[in-house]
């Protein structure tokens, strides 16, 4: 039996293989994501990109794969030790996730939202590594249960894996929730859908942070809507002495896009840090939603050069090409 592909991914259907049957899922059950059956790669792959290639973990430096190592290693024994606890399995599945192993990662956060079926967090973080594979409905679908599940909660702090450099925690559970769902509709190109959780993380927003992380993202969905008023709106909010600490390239594009600072001086398409494939992105889609098609397309096609395909950035220039066809 062949699987039944969400609509993204229609023009990939010859490279997937046979799986088993899917559950629709009802009342308190985990999301069909968790119980569909995942299609069939190549060994080592992760994904199929949007182009039809097969992904692989990107190798990491020798230092930072032992780092990974460690923390992994740390968090299997909090898990072993506690297999049902629902922090030790959230950090199983994170410190999985950062080694680029996201199909195991995702299998962790499903057993995790098997057992804890009411924690929105086992959706959050499974539905980010969703957008990591590119299954953007899944994502959508997991990342929904999550916003329904904290509707009407107070928000948290979420940990952050890899700490900052004051270790000052940036983001909450339901700014990510929103930031993710918000991703994989704009992802989708379905930029009319990512507005109103563009408008539910604002209303969580708290730091410098958040706001110009989710201001970034909100001004392009805008643009390319051609809702050009709302979009300026969103930069009224921004100014050059921001105290960002993390997304200060997500910073730096709105200071772009408010003509303080100039395109050329952002544009790097070498970059393969996730911050820099982000503003690659962000200048090249400048250009798009300001009318130089050609321009744009060429510069998506260079960030598609390096390696760093798990970046949003990255992915969403990937998203682009194929829009046009490959």
């Amino acid at each position: 039996m062949r699987c039944k592909l969400p609509a993204t991914f229609a023009f990939l259907a010859p490279l997937f293989i046979a799986c088993g049957p899917a559950d629709t899922g009802s009342g308190d059950d985990p999301p069909a994501a968790a119980e569909a059956a995942e299609v069939a790669l190549p060994e080592g792959a992760q994904a199929i990109s949007l182009l039809g290639e097969p992904l692989y973990p990107t190798p990491a430096s020798a230092e930072v794969a032992a780092r990974q190592a460690e923390d992994e290693s740390a968090a299997r024994a909090d898990y072993e030790a506690s297999p049902d606890d629902a922090d030790a399995i959230i950090w199983l599945g994170r410190r999985i996730g950062y080694t680029g192993r996201y199909r195991e990662a995702i299998e962790v956060f499903s057993e995790g939202a098997e057992k804890h079926p009411g924690d929105a967090r086992m959706y959050r973080h499974r539905g980010h590594r969703w957008i990591s594979v590119r299954e953007f409905d899944r994502a959508i679908e997991d990342l929904s249960r999550a916003a329904s599940l904290v509707e009407g909660q107070p928000d948290e702090v979420e940990p952050d894996g890899q700490p900052n450099e004051r270790g000052i925690p940036t983001s909450t559970l339901q700014s990510n929730i929103h930031y993710h769902l918000a991703l994989a509709h704009y992802l989708k190109g379905d930029f009319e859908a990512a507005v109103p959780s563009y408008e539910a993380y604002f209303a969580v927003t708290t730091n410098p942070d958040q706001l110009v992380a989710i201001s970034h993202w909100w001004y392009m969905a805008l643009r390319r809507l051609g809702r050009d008023e709302e979009a300026a709106a969103v930069l009224e909010r921004i100014s050059a002495d921001m105290d960002v600490i993390e997304n200060t390239s997500y910073h730096q594009l709105l200071l772009m896009y408010k003509g303080e600072i100039a395109a050329e001086e952002l544009w790097d398409p070498e970059s393969e840090d996730p911050s820099g494939v982000a503003i690659a992105y962000g200048v090249a889609a400048w250009h798009l939603y300001n009318g130089r098609a050609e321009q744009a397309e060429e510069m998506f096609r260079r960030i598609l050069e390096g390696s760093g395909w798990a970046g949003f950035g990255y992915i969403a220039a990937e998203a682009e090409i194929a829009r046009l066809g490959g």
